[in-house]
């Protein structure tokens, strides 16, 4: 089940610097700019090991004059709408103003669970200042600073209690998922009718025609799929349309409930800084992920080129540069099927179990290789290794100083399991425990 958090209120208030926070995440997304151009809207966060999407409606204001414009309006209604929990933040420094209450007034209308978080809240002495906003009659009210991370946990901890729980019956349990996602107008929607043969999605040539997810019952070697097919991601700032942002939120819930995502690229653009990001989200959601650079058939190319190409595409997004790339060309059919036939093998990667035995081999012959590096004169000894059940490929090694393996020894130990029994196309997770 997908969980989306949206961060909404009037400009100014923090809220970019508090989904910094809950995604941990340091990097420059904001520019300092005035109608800030940001580079992604949405990222991971994680509370409780509940893992969730927060979307920041932030950045929304075109150099008009009425702040309160009717194109915020809308965008934050869709985000709301689509959202399992809403935060409504405000600013302790500057007090309840009208355009909170408008905002409260359209909060109050989609009846979804409801925190208000008074920002700048970096004091004990500024503490008394939220009672105020018990007035826009949404609930708890809670102080918190974006800044230093003040009062986060507690938020969190109401937050992740509305998450449903994955009881619910559902009649697709069980079959594998494959996404294809990607900036609007790379061929998604003419890939999948490509694949089944026949017009099943509308198909033109304006970006963004697929409004909305669409599943698909697939067979492909005796194997059942679904292949969701969803609208294009593109960057927050060429968002224009109301309902392109609406096909954002339901393209990052497709993601989510998948189990391999098929990231398409264009051939003619290259990575661009928001195929990165879609490919962030699905590492660390733990997804499977093969790359499609579409469009092939446009390149002038000699016998080296998809090499160079690979190469440059590998380097930019290292570490993350463990997913199959092919090359192809919806138009030509040209490896459209070598193209599922990989999604399809990644599935299986996934879901493969690796014995204890096995791993235990394995692990005597990479250590003896290679042994852990000695810090502080102190020799971490692993004693033996195995696999946890997990949705992504997960593995906890046991030795006597957890605290001393550090990311050079994991990164070695995950290219040497990569290497033995290939997790091709899936993010692998490591943990070092006490023995």
């Amino acid at each position: 089940m997908a969980n989306i958090v949206a961060i909404v209120g009037r400009p100014n208030v923090g809220k970019s610097t508090f989904f910094n926070r809950l995604i941990e995440d340091r990097k420059a997304i904001m520019d300092n700019v005035s109608g800030v151009t940001r580079d992604r809207q949405y990222g991971y966060a994680d509370w409780g090991n509940k893992p969730f999407t927060v979307v920041d409606t932030g950045g929304y204001v075109h150099g008009s004059d009425d702040i309160f414009e009717g194109a915020i309006r809308e965008q934050v209604e869709i985000a709301i709408e689509e959202a399992t929990v809403v935060l409504f933040m405000v600013d302790v420094q500057v007090g309840l103003t009208d355009l909170d209450k408008d905002f409260a007034n359209i909060v109050r209308r989609h009846k979804k669970p409801t925190y208000i978080i008074a920002n700048k809240t970096d004091s004990s002495e500024k503490s008394h200042l939220v009672g105020e906003f018990y007035a826009l009659g949404l609930g708890e009210v809670y102080p918190v600073s974006s800044q230093n991370g003040a009062g986060t946990g507690d938020l969190l901890d109401a937050v992740v209690s509305h998450f449903p729980k994955e009881d619910k019956e559902d009649p697709d349990a069980g079959i594998p998922r494959i996404t294809i996602v990607g900036r609007p107008n790379v061929g998604k929607s003419s890939f999948l009718n490509a694949l089944l043969g026949k017009e099943r999605n509308i198909v033109t040539d304006i970006a963004g025609t697929t409004r909305d997810a669409i599943d698909t019952h697939y067979k492909i070697y005796g194997q059942n799929f679904i292949i969701t097919d969803t609208a294009g991601i593109r960057r927050k700032a060429k968002v224009t349309e109301d309902i392109e942002f609406y096909s954002v939120m339901r393209a990052i819930k497709a993601l989510e409930e998948s189990d391999v995502c098929i990231v398409m690229l264009d051939a003619t653009k290259g990575l661009e800084s928001q195929d990165v990001n879609i490919i962030n989200l699905a590492h660390r959601y733990g997804k499977g992920i093969v790359l499609m650079v579409n469009k092939w058939d446009l390149i002038e190319k000699d016998s080296n080129t998809s090499a160079k190409l690979e190469k440059e595409i590998r380097e930019r997004l290292s570490p993350i540069d463990y997913m199959p790339i092919l090359f192809a060309s919806v138009l030509t059919k040209q490896r459209i099927f070598q193209t599922i036939e990989k999604a399809v093998k990644v599935y299986e990667n996934k879901t493969k179990k690796i014995p204890t035995s096995k791993l235990n081999e394995f692990l005597q012959a990479a250590v003896e290789h290679y042994p852990p590096p000695a810090i502080k004169g102190k020799f971490v000894k692993i004693k033996y290794a195995t696999q946890f059940p997990a949705k992504t490929p997960t593995f906890a090694f046991f030795c006597n100083l957890p605290q001393y393996v550090k990311e050079p020894y994991m990164r070695y130990l995950e290219n040497q399991l990569r290497e033995k029994f290939d997790f091709e196309g899936n993010p692998i997770r490591l943990f070092f425990r006490q023995k």
